[in-house]
């Protein structure tokens, strides 16, 4: 017989003045069982967590926890005001019969001494001794608000490991699918106030989640059909018969009224890049660059090459410098020594993570429309602000809301508005999936997979790093920064790979050799052909008349008589540039693959 649970919501109902936010909601946590709390943002996922926690009330419904049953609850924004210490502030939450050394240990792995002030902390080192705090006794129900927020890759991997270690029961609000995927063991879907549960982990929620909304579709427009039916019988079977059959016509008014109480799904967002003229191939190159600050080194000798089109990820602890390599990168910060170049008809539009671009007294037509007026310039075309907002899911009334009273979720889409707003051919994005909900950032990605131009990520989300980038550049430490091709989890392949260990063993079993990062693939070692030689001589100039010929058809396309004046030529010049296009990139390709092939042969 399996035992009762520990934690029960029923039919929960609450609203803030509006739309309710909850209005039936329910939630049901077994021993050592791991929920999934899935919603888009603002739906109140945060919210039912409160309610669970006890931390507010509901208008209406059933709270029951189990008696004996201890309960923890981490906070999106932790308080630590009134304690002298991080290790005071984490003790604080021990019980008796606690181990009293756990609290140095949990500080230690996440990175803190105890000494900390906490008026001092930064956002991640506060959620960090939250963390410590709610680990350190050992509460029959964990209620984790975006645990991974702000946490570096070698931190949530380590937590992910202390929460399976625990054998507690856990309820996650997370965006971040690798860390609900490899946790979770059922899954509770918030979507217009109620919730579904799926008794299976977040890796099976959104085959689930699609077929209740095409499910969902089908009866609305059943409802639709049926409406237009009756409306019908009504305009014309009544004259007919010259009498109302007051049942039939009741039964309408109901059918609209069903159509009327349903409440839709929220929308999707519309994200959409503005792509600006072609870069030259050449985006940024740098050269054996160094950084230091007092006694940290940030960057030691590195170099690297970004081409137009790459998508380069940055990734590495806290603290390791991500955010400063960048802005050396992008001509923000200068390097103690070494060079870096930029390229030519470079357009970058930047989103970086702490969302300081946002000033405080703004409101959000402010941060849309730059304090110009009612229009957003939306690549190149003005679109009127509230249009604009509504793709980013911002309803028409929040127009004048102060940025201050967005929530984190919010600032991010806010964000996310502002950069893509603006026509770019180098997009740079600092951390750009925090406070953002699982199906945003499945739109974000697929716009960033159709983004035309080079884009450089900071990120510690695993699954959005596999999906998006090409390679990946890995903090190694003491300065060090390695790139590997591919995503988070072919580095981790090729590291695995190129372990002293691993190599030993493939040796006694195979002459397979190990993954080095960044190189061409595995080339015999041979001297190129003529045809080759020949071919790497030729195509730069070839570019090059491609690139002028694009040019010359440009600039007569740009001629606002030209249409009119010749339409059969203005369609011949047309096909022309078309046709260059794809002349242009066919020979790029081959240039590139015949300059890797020549680097390979090269290296010793």
């Amino acid at each position: 017989m399996a035992a009762p649970p520990l934690l029960t919501l029923k039919d929960i109902h609450l609203s803030f003045g509006g739309d309710p936010v909850l209005q039936g909601a329910e939630l049901m946590v077994l021993p050592e069982e791991t929920v999934c709390l899935i919603g888009r943002n603002g739906s109140g996922k945060s919210t039912l967590l409160r309610i669970a926690a006890d931390l507010i009330d509901c208008e209406e419904g059933e709270r029951f926890v189990r008696p004996g049953t201890t309960i923890r609850y981490l906070p999106q924004e932790p308080d630590l005001s009134g304690y002298t210490d991080t290790l005071s502030y984490v003790q604080e939450g021990l019980e008796s019969g606690d181990d009293p050394y756990r609290p140095i240990y949990l500080l230690e792995q996440l990175g803190l001494t105890g000494s900390e002030n906490p008026t001092h902390l930064s956002g991640g080192e506060a959620r960090r001794a939250a963390l410590a705090r709610i680990l350190a006794p050992k509460p029959d129900v964990l209620l984790l608000d975006e645990p991974t927020n702000h946490l570096d890759l070698p931190t949530i991997e380590w937590l992910e490991k202390e929460l399976k270690s625990l054998r507690r029961a856990l309820v996650i609000i997370s965006h971040d699918r690798r860390f609900l995927e490899r946790l979770s063991q059922a899954t509770v879907w918030l979507d217009r106030g109620i919730t579904r549960r799926l008794s299976e982990g977040f890796s099976a929620f959104e085959s689930w989640r699609d077929g209740i909304i095409d499910n969902e579709d089908r009866t609305q427009q059943k409802l639709g059909r049926k409406i237009v039916r009756e409306e019908h019988w009504l305009r014309y079977g009544v004259t007919a018969r010259r009498k109302r059959n007051v049942r039939r016509l009741e039964n309408l008014h109901n059918l609209r009224q069903d159509r009327r109480d349903h409440r839709k799904r929220a929308g999707n967002v519309k994200l959409q890049t503005g792509d600006a003229s072609v870069s030259s191939k050449m985006v940024i190159e740098a050269k054996s660059i160094n950084k230091s600050f007092d006694d940290v080194t940030i960057a030691k000798d590195f170099s690297i090459r970004i081409q137009r089109g790459d998508r380069i990820g940055f990734i590495g602890p806290n603290g390791a410098g991500k955010t400063t390599l960048l802005n050396m990168l992008t001509g923000g910060l200068k390097p103690d020594s070494g060079r870096v170049r930029m390229g030519t008809y470079l357009d970058i539009a930047t989103m970086d993570q702490t969302r300081e671009s946002l000033q405080s007294t703004w409101t959000v037509r402010q941060a849309l429309t730059g304090d110009a007026g009612e229009h957003v310039d939306v690549q190149g075309t003005p679109r009127h602000v509230i249009g604009y907002m509504k793709d980013f899911l911002f309803s028409p009334d929040m127009v004048d809301t102060p940025i201050t009273v967005l929530s984190g979720g919010e600032r991010g889409r806010l964000m996310l508005a502002r950069a893509l707003a603006k026509q770019s051919n180098v997009l740079v994005l600092d951390e750009p999936t925090n406070d953002l909900d699982l199906e945003t950032l499945d739109l974000l990605q697929e716009t960033l997979s159709d983004y035309t131009g080079t884009l450089i990520i900071v990120s510690h989300d695993r699954d959005f790093l596999d999906r998006i980038v090409t390679s990946v550049v890995v903090a190694e430490g003491d300065g060090t920064w390695v790139e590997y091709a591919g995503g988070y989890s072919d580095m981790i392949t090729q590291k695995t790979i190129g372990s002293e260990e691993f190599q030993k063993s493939q040796r006694l079993t195979s002459t397979k050799k190990p993954l080095r990062p960044r190189s061409a693939a595995s080339v015999e070692k041979r001297k190129l052909s003529f045809k080759e030689k020949h071919a790497l001589e030729k195509l730069p100039q070839e570019m090059g008349s491609l690139q002028a010929e694009m040019v010359r058809l440009n600039d007569a396309l740009a001629d606002p008589d030209f249409y009119s004046r010749d339409a059969k030529g203005y369609e011949t010049a047309t096909a022309e540039l078309k046709a260059a296009e794809q002349r242009l990139a066919t020979a790029e390709h081959e240039w590139l693959e015949l300059e890797i092939l020549r680097e390979g042969l090269e290296q010793p």
